[in-house]
C-alpha cells in the first residue's frame, strides 16, 4: 500500500455526465491531410441510409422483417398513454360516418334537390336526392348519439375520470358521441386508422387522446380492451365488422360478456335477421340474447346500468 494518504480536498470530483475536458479520438473525422480521400469516404458512409439509427429510420421500420416491432409499437403507444391519462373503462360507440347532424343533412338534401331541378330526369341525380333524404331521416341518430355521449360524460365526471367514450375518431355518429362528452367537459377518446386517403379526426376528441393506428387488429384490440359496453348505431361495413367481431368474441367467451346495444331496431331488422340464424341452427338461442335494441339515449344508458345491476357488477369496477 502507498504511504501517501489523500486528504478530502485531493479526492476527484464527479465527472460531468455529458462533457469531457479532452476530446476522444473519434470526435473529429480523419483529416484530409492524412488521406486526401478521407472526408469523401466518411461522407459516403454517413450519408448511406443504412447508417441511420434504427429507431429513426422510417424506411427500415416499414420493412416486412420489422412488422413485429411495428405491431408492438402500435399497441404500446396507445396502451401507455391511456394508462398515463387514467382511462380504465370505456363505452365504445360505433356508427356510420355518413350520418351527419340534422342541419348539415338538410343542407345536403337542398343541394341535391337543386341539382336535380337543374337537370330533371337525370337518374344519378335522382338517386343522390333519394340517398340524401334517407340520410336526413337517419340524422336523428346524430342527436341521440350526442345526447348519449353527454350522459356518459356526466358519469365520467362523477366517477373521477375513469370512464370515457371511445369512438373511431371520425365524423358522423362517432363525432356525435365524442361531441356529447366534450359538451360537458369530459375527456373523450378517438382511435383513428391510417388509410391510403387523407382523413382528419373529428374536432371533439380530447387532444392527447386521439391515437392513429397502422393495424386494424391493434385498433380493434384497444376498442375492446377497456370496453364496458358496445353501443352500435346504424352504419355500414365498418360498423358491421366491429359489431359481429364483438359478438363472436363474446359468443366464444374470448372476452367477458358486456352489454351490446343496437340503436334503431327498424334499421337493424333490415340489416340482418338473428331469429333466422337461430331457426337455421347456425347460432344458438342464447347467442340471440347477447344484444338487444334501444331507441333513445336515456334508454341506452339505463339498459347499460341495468345490465350491470343484473350481473352483480359495477360499471366503474
Amino acid at each position: 500500500m502507498s504511504d501517501h494518504q489523500e486528504t478530502p480536498s485531493e479526492k476527484p470530483v464527479p465527472a460531468h455526465p455529458e462533457y469531457r475536458s479532452s476530446d476522444l479520438p473519434w470526435k473529429s473525422p480523419k483529416p484530409d491531410l492524412e488521406d486526401p480521400r478521407a472526408s469523401e469516404l466518411v461522407a459516403a458512409i454517413i450519408d448511406n441510409e443504412n447508417y441511420i439509427q434504427a429507431d429513426r429510420d422510417p424506411a427500415f421500420l416499414k420493412r416486412n422483417e420489422t412488422r413485429g416491432v411495428r405491431l408492438q409499437l402500435d399497441f404500446m403507444k396507445a396502451e401507455t398513454l391511456l394508462q398515463e391519462y387514467g382511462i380504465s373503462h370505456t363505452i365504445v360507440v360505433f356508427g356510420s360516418t355518413r350520418v351527419c347532424e340534422p342541419r348539415a343533412a338538410r343542407a345536403k338534401v337542398e343541394a341535391a334537390r337543386a341539382d336535380l331541378e337543374r337537370s330533371p330526369g337525370d337518374p344519378a341525380l335522382a338517386q343522390s336526392l333519394r340517398i340524401a333524404e334517407r340520410l336526413l331521416k337517419k340524422s336523428r341518430y346524430y342527436d341521440i348519439a350526442r345526447e348519449f355521449g353527454r350522459l356518459v360524460g356526466i358519469a365520467e365526471n362523477d366517477l373521477g375520470d375513469h370512464l370515457a367514450i371511445v369512438t373511431g375518431g371520425g365524423p358522423g355518429i362517432m363525432e356525435a358521441a365524442n361531441r356529447g362528452s366534450s359538451d360537458v367537459g369530459a375527456r373523450t377518446v378517438g382511435l383513428n386508422i391510417t388509410l391510403p386517403h387523407e382523413q382528419y379526426p373529428n374536432p371533439y376528441v380530447t387532444p392527447g387522446l386521439c391515437f392513429r393506428f397502422h393495424y386494424f387488429g391493434m385498433r380493434k384490440l384497444h376498442f375492446l380492451k377497456r370496453a364496458r359496453a358496445l353501443v352500435v348505431f346504424p352504419g355500414g361495413f365498418g360498423t358491421l365488422d366491429e359489431l359481429f367481431e364483438t359478438l363472436t368474441l363474446i359468443q366464444t367467451r374470448k372476452i367477458a360478456p358486456v352489454p351490446v346495444i343496437l340503436v334503431g331496431e327498424d334499421y337493424w331488422r333490415k340489416v340482418f335477421d338473428p331469429d333466422f340464424l337461430v331457426a337455421e341452427g347456425v347460432i344458438d338461442p342464447e347467442d340471440r340474447e347477447l344484444f338487444w335494441f334501444a331507441e333513445t339515449a336515456e334508454e341506452i344508458w339505463h339498459d347499460i346500468l341495468h345490465w350491470y345491476e343484473l350481473a352483480g357488477k359495477s360499471l366503474a369496477d
